[in-house]
């Protein structure tokens, strides 16, 4: 399906509008995920012109997407990595696991960004950071683009490595996502130490759900429920 490739319009306006020289493109990966971390890649293009092809992680295919980030890793000037794990993001619920990810991409960089643009429409990153969200901004930012295919492709094989000792649950084919292959693991064995387990899909499996974490709220806040996916699927 044709689709428009990413600019740097955001950035150019970022530029004109705050005096910000450099500017960071983040995405994150992970987030729906049953297992393993949630990631954040952080990277710096700079104003070039972006390699052929370059759009978000989502639209390409597993072949392209792989190719693609081979070829980033020499294009961008710089780009870093941030992960939270299963055990933070069952402590601190998703979006404290997201900024958490992404202030540890964002501080691994060799310079420090004047400006970062978010993808999604939440800010989760906040102060001291300089932040604008863009929506769908792994389509339209090349900065942001370049961020999806990095932290998709290491993310993927991260899960691969994990999943050698727990080959029944698929995690080189789903990454940790829910799938029936991976739906099918956990009934019959239950999560692993990769697993989220404050994550919603322990209430379908009674024989597991004692395993369950539950987080105590804060008086007055609201449960984190998004990308929290049960086994309707």
């Amino acid at each position: 399906m044709p689709y428009e490739p990413p600019t740097h319009t955001v950035e150019r306006s970022l530029r004109a509008t705050t005096g910000a020289k450099i500017i960071a493109g983040v995405d994150e990966v992970g987030r729906g995920a049953w297992a393993g971390p949630v990631t954040v890649c952080a990277a710096i293009t700079g104003l070039r012109r972006p390699p052929v092809g370059l759009t978000d992680s989502k639209l390409l295919t597993i072949k392209r997407r792989t190719e693609l980030e081979v070829e980033l890793r020499t294009w961008v000037t710089s780009y870093a990595l941030g992960h939270a794990s299963p055990e933070e993001i069952d402590a601190m619920g998703m979006t404290a696991a997201l900024r958490l990810a992404a202030v540890r991409a964002l501080e691994t960089l060799p310079v420090r960004p004047d400006a970062v643009i978010l993808d999604g429409k939440h800010d989760y990153l906040g102060a001291p950071w300089r932040v604008r969200t863009v929506i769908k901004g792994d389509q339209s930012c090349i900065a942001v683009a370049a961020a999806s295919v990095l932290a998709k492709v290491q993310r993927d094989k991260m899960m691969a490595e994990l999943g050698v000792d727990h080959a029944d649950f698929g995690f080189a084919d789903n990454a940790g996502y829910p799938s029936p292959v991976h739906k099918a693991a956990l009934e019959e064995r239950g999560p692993t130490p990769h697993h989220r387990l404050s994550w919603a899909y322990l209430d379908a499996l009674p024989q597991w759900r004692h395993l369950k974490k539950v987080r105590s709220w804060v008086e007055g806040s609201v449960p984190e429920i998004e990308g929290q996916l049960g086994f309707d699927f």
